[in-house]
């Protein structure tokens, strides 16, 4: 992750670089990595009623932020709690400076965990499946004001998610993972008329055709592989119907499939 939290020593990095604005994260040293996180990067985590504190009020918790990025104080600081809390939607934020998280919906305590992560206006959002604890409607109201801030704002939002609904309606580039790797990367259009990723092509399997009443879903067969021990070769090669031998014995090597279109399938090397 660019923010680093994960637990030391069961969460550690695996080498390689994390470039953020010409910096290398990985080699940044813990005070440092105090200075991006909240302020230059932030994160919006999937269920709200457990990312916040329901020992503090809502005030508390975006202001607690802004004290510690931008040294305000006093009603400088409760302007900014303010303003952030009304760039997320959030009505009558004044008299919700003293609600608790319970005392909120869903949808307004995932406005207010945005509220906190876009208070020092970062740079980098990263959303992690924060529409996963929220119901159909209130998810498109979410996805408009994300939308809606990131026009306003300027920042970059990776959103983390299995939707591809969503990843429909709001990307504009697309990272397809498996085991860990990235396995596809183009842009929306291009991933969903023209997957070249054995993976991606079973997901777009999976998903439901309209006006279709006779389109049978399908399944991945098999199972996930084993973080713990993974195969020499490519990870996908048991569930994938289409797997050579030099599936097993080497990860394939990333290929531009066509301009801006990455995928790393030996399929798409041509013969070894």
């Amino acid at each position: 992750s660019p923010l680093r939290r994960g637990p030391a020593p069961a969460g550690r990095g695996g080498g390689g670089r994390v470039g953020f604005e010409g910096e290398d994260l990985l080699a940044k040293r813990p005070g440092e990595m105090r200075k991006y996180r909240g302020s230059r990067i932030s994160m919006v985590l999937q269920d709200p009623m457990t990312s916040l504190n329901p020992t503090l009020s809502i005030g508390e918790q975006v202001a607690e932020v802004v004290r510690l990025h931008q040294k305000l104080r006093s009603r400088g600081l409760r302007e900014k709690v303010v303003d952030a809390l009304y760039r997320l939607k959030i009505p009558a934020a004044e008299m919700r400076l003293r609600d608790y998280p319970h005392q909120l919906s869903g949808g307004m305590r995932q406005r207010v965990t945005s509220a906190i992560a876009m208070s020092c206006q970062p740079h980098l959002l990263i959303a992690d499946e924060p529409t996963t604890s929220l119901d159909v409607t209130i998810q498109a109201q979410y996805l408009e004001l994300l939308r809606e801030v990131q026009q306003k704002s300027g920042v970059s939002i990776i959103f983390v998610t299995h939707d591809f609904g969503i990843v429909a309606a709001t990307a504009d580039i697309v990272a397809v993972m498996y085991a860990g790797k990235i396995v596809e990367m183009a842009t929306t259009v291009e991933v969903f008329d023209s997957p070249q990723h054995p993976y991606t092509e079973a997901l777009m399997r999976c998903l439901p055709r309209s006006g279709s009443v006779d389109h049978r879903l399908t399944d991945i067969a098999g199972q996930p592989p084993d973080l713990s021990s993974l195969p020499p070769g490519c990870a996908f090669t048991p569930r994938c119907s289409r797997a050579m031998e030099r599936c097993q014995q080497a990860y394939p090597p990333q290929v531009e499939v066509s301009a801006g279109h990455w995928a790393s399938c030996w399929l798409r090397c041509g013969e070894p």
